[in-house]
C-alpha cells in the first residue's frame, strides 16, 4: 500500500513540468502578439492620437484659437505659445497667417475659416465654394482659392490631411451611393489639385468622414451648410508621418 502511494506521488511530481511549460508557451505567444501589434501602429496616427488625448485632459485646455490674434502665454506644448520647440510653434503661426492673407476675401466672406490648435492649422472651406450640390468636380472659381493654398503649402515639409465632410442628408446616385463616397471623392479631388500645383504627394492624405464629424447641428439649413465642408489640416512637424520621408538612396 505504501509503495503504490509513493509511486503515484512520484508520477505526479514528474508531470509538474508540464504546467510551467504551458505557462511559458502562453507568455511567449502573448509576447509575439504584442510585438506584432506594435509593429502595425502608424507612428503619425499614434502621435496624433496621443496629442489629442493630452489636449483633452489638460486642465487648461482651450478651444482652437484664431491665429490672427496675438500669441497667448507660453503653455508647454501649446502651439502659438512658448512650447518645447519655439521655432516649430512660430512656424505654425506663420503658416496660419500666410493662409489667412492668401484667402482673405473668402475669410472675410465667411466661406473659409482658419484655426490653430494642438493638432495643427485647419483650413475649413465651405463646400458651396468648391463644388456644386452632390458633385465632386471643382468649380472654376474654387481652383484659384486652392491654388492660393498650394502656393503657401508647396515649399513646406509638413504633412497635410485633406478631409471631406457632408451633412446628414442621404445621397444615392450612380456615382455616389452614400455620403461616404461623396466626401471621399471630394477630398481626393482637392488632394489631386494640390499635387498638380506642386505639393509633394508623399505629404498628402485624403479622408472621407461623411456626416460623422459635424461642427453644427443638422437641424437647420444653416447648420447643414456649415457641416458640408473640406478641411485642409496642416500637421506640425513633430507629428510627421515617417512614411512621408523619402528613404535614403541605396548605395550602388
Amino acid at each position: 500500500m505504501r509503495r503504490r502511494r509513493q509511486s503515484s506521488d512520484e508520477s505526479h511530481q514528474h508531470d509538474r513540468w508540464l504546467v510551467s511549460y504551458a505557462d511559458f508557451i502562453t507568455l511567449l505567444f502573448a509576447f509575439f502578439v504584442v510585438m506584432y501589434a506594435i509593429s502595425q501602429v502608424n507612428e503619425g496616427k499614434y502621435r496624433l492620437l496621443s496629442d489629442a488625448l493630452l489636449q483633452a485632459f489638460k486642465p487648461d485646455a482651450a478651444p482652437p484659437k484664431d491665429p490672427s490674434a496675438p500669441p497667448r502665454g507660453s503653455a508647454p506644448g501649446d502651439i502659438g505659445g512658448g512650447g518645447p520647440d519655439g521655432q516649430a510653434d512660430a512656424g505654425m503661426q506663420a503658416i496660419a497667417r500666410d493662409l489667412i492673407n492668401a484667402l482673405d476675401p473668402l475669410v472675410k466672406g465667411g466661406q473659409v475659416r482658419v484655426t490653430e490648435s494642438g493638432l495643427g492649422v485647419a483650413v475649413e472651406i465651405n463646400s458651396s465654394a468648391l463644388f456644386a450640390s452632390a458633385e465632386a468636380e471643382l468649380e472654376e472659381a474654387a481652383v484659384a482659392a486652392l491654388e492660393s493654398i498650394a502656393n503657401v503649402l508647396a515649399p513646406l515639409p509638413n504633412d497635410i490631411q485633406v478631409e471631406g465632410h457632408t451633412d446628414n442628408t442621404p445621397i444615392s446616385n450612380p456615382r455616389f451611393p452614400s455620403n461616404w463616397e461623396l466626401s471621399s471623392a471630394r477630398a481626393s479631388r482637392v488632394v489631386r489639385l494640390l499635387i498638380d500645383r506642386g505639393v509633394a504627394s508623399v505629404r498628402m492624405v485624403a479622408v472621407g468622414y461623411a456626416e460623422t464629424r459635424n461642427i453644427s447641428p443638422n437641424t437647420t439649413p444653416e447648420g447643414r451648410a456649415q457641416n458640408r465642408r473640406i478641411t485642409v489640416m496642416i500637421l506640425p512637424r513633430r507629428l510627421r508621418n515617417v512614411g512621408s520621408v523619402p528613404p535614403p538612396p541605396r548605395p550602388e
